[in-house]
């Protein structure tokens, strides 16, 4: 968070309070590859360190929302108890998340969130892709005041910097510019795992430059929530979506976690 501090914007954190491999899955997916991947080694957002850590961030400034589970897309009961959960150690209501994988069903999944008293979901976009496939603006899928932050670019979409800088960073002053010209809300989705520069190299550069290239053109740099809160929700067109969806198909290529 020091990128964004020393920067002076916020974003926002999602927590994942998702279910143990060996506590609450099936025995037959214990030694399976997508067992592992999905529910092995998951932090639990009540331990004390984990604790400490959210309520940390909350007291800076960053958002802290919900981050859905995997299944929880389609499982209206489990996205009530994962959010009960971020709420009893934050101390207090969410406004918005995300789900894990990006994993919708539309209309259904806004549906739960908005009925769990959510304000606003950022899980509709593509993992591998980016750009505004979306459009250039919010969208109201009930009309009312639950919004739908469509996702421009996650950082597993563009080329790597560590191997490309140059190109890398050519997609994301490309977005820039091209939200600028259209007025555009720019959703950018960086997992904090992609900003330790020995693993990751070039990811800390690229997301810094991000920021502040926004910022020398003028926009409004910040979290979803905050966002929300400045929106004039009567400004934005109502969206009828149609019905599709269920766990996305690319979960080797990525585990949103912010």
């Amino acid at each position: 968070m020091a990128i964004e501090d020393d920067l002076g914007v916020r974003s926002a954190c999602y927590i994942l309070d998702e279910q143990r491999l060996f506590r609450d899955r099936p025995k037959s997916e214990w030694v399976t590859m997508q067992g592992v991947q999905l529910f092995a080694g998951r932090y639990d957002p009540r331990s004390p360190g984990v604790r400490e850590a959210i309520r940390a961030l909350d007291e800076g400034g960053w958002e802290i929302g919900l981050h859905g589970s995997y299944e929880s897309f389609d499982d209206p009961e489990r996205l009530r108890a994962e959010k009960a959960t971020v709420e009893s150690v934050l101390g207090r209501s969410v406004l918005g998340g995300r789900q894990h994988y990006l994993n919708l069903k539309t209309p259904d999944t806004w549906a739960h969130q908005r009925s769990l008293g959510l304000r606003y979901d950022c899980s509709l976009g593509i993992s591998d892709e980016y750009g505004f496939h979306h459009g250039y603006g919010l969208r109201r899928p009930f009309g009312d005041e639950f919004v739908v932050f469509p996702l421009t670019v996650m950082e597993q979409s563009i080329p790597d910097p560590g191997a490309d800088y140059d190109e890398a960073w050519q997609v994301c002053e490309d977005l820039l510019q091209e939200a600028r010209e259209e007025g555009a809300v720019m959703s950018v989705l960086w997992h904090l795992r992609h900003l330790a520069p020995r693993e990751f190299p070039g990811h800390r550069r690229i997301y810094r430059n991000l920021i502040r290239r926004a910022q020398e053109l003028g926009a409004w740099v910040g979290s979803p929530g905050a966002f929300y809160d400045l929106l004039d929700l009567d400004d934005l067109d109502r969206w009828d979506v149609e019905p599709t969806g269920g766990a996305a198909d690319t979960a080797a290529t990525g585990e949103p976690d912010r």
